[in-house]
């Protein structure tokens, strides 16, 4: 009697925790379903105006490239090539010999030290 009375009460219980477990396993693919749509609703237009910045930026740096570098770099040259000229018509009108052209400036190369012979000569 005790044993039956017992396996009944284990079936009640058993019973509750699949209604329980069922319900939230309902709730949570509602839960997935609305975190999907809200992907799709939400993060596809910022997308969207991402890719359109990104083209707008991209249009701006061609522009100031072409129109504000170039000129400059372009006026750059020809003022360092009317320097250079000035400077080889001052030396030949004071009868100077001509001055190197400087040389472009490059960065300082690190240099190994040179090797040391330890090695003892064999003389």
């Amino acid at each position: 009697m005790i044993s039956a009375t017992l396996r009944d009460i284990a079936i009640i219980i058993v019973a509750v925790e699949t209604i329980i477990i069922n319900a939230l396993l309902i709730i949570l693919i509602w839960q997935v379903w609305r975190l999907i749509k809200m992907v799709r609703d939400e993060i596809k237009p910022i997308l969207e105006d991402t890719k359109e910045t990104v083209g707008t930026v991209r249009g701006t740096a061609d522009f100031v490239s072409g129109n504000v570098v170039d000129p400059v770099v372009k006026t750059s040259g020809k003022i360092a090539g009317f320097r250079q000229t000035l400077r080889t018509l001052q030396s030949e009108i004071r009868g100077q010999p001509r001055p190197p052209a400087s040389p472009p400036t490059q960065p300082p190369v690190a240099s190994a030290p040179p090797p040391t012979n330890s090695a003892p000569s064999a003389d």
